[in-house]
């Protein structure tokens, strides 16, 4: 399973808020990924804000580069707001990225 939690980390990693310049991985925007026998996947994500220009857009980009990854059949997407984002849930590499 962890080969799938990899490529699905890695789908993941393709996809970049608009306004920052960091892939929504490593800001820290994907709170839980489970997956269920080998063909669905249980995402729980935040955006940077509620009102994020990108609300209605990047949910559906994390589940469709998800479902590009060969046996997986389904993707429940969950949009959660507690605990709320802060910077300090990016990783080390979007910090200095950032120059954080």
């Amino acid at each position: 399973m962890t080969g799938i939690k990899d490529n699905i980390i890695k789908e993941i990693k393709k996809i970049y808020d608009p306004e920052i310049p960091v892939d929504i991985y490593e800001l820290g925007l994907i709170y839980k990924i489970e997956v269920q026998n080998d063909k669905k996947v249980l995402i729980e994500m935040t955006l940077t804000s509620p009102n994020c220009p990108v609300a209605e857009s990047l949910p559906n980009s994390v589940k469709e580069n998800i479902l590009k990854i060969e046996g997986i059949e389904d993707v429940e997407l969950k949009i959660v707001w507690d605990p709320p984002w802060t910077k300090d849930k990016m990783s080390e590499a979007a910090k200095i990225e950032l120059n954080l």
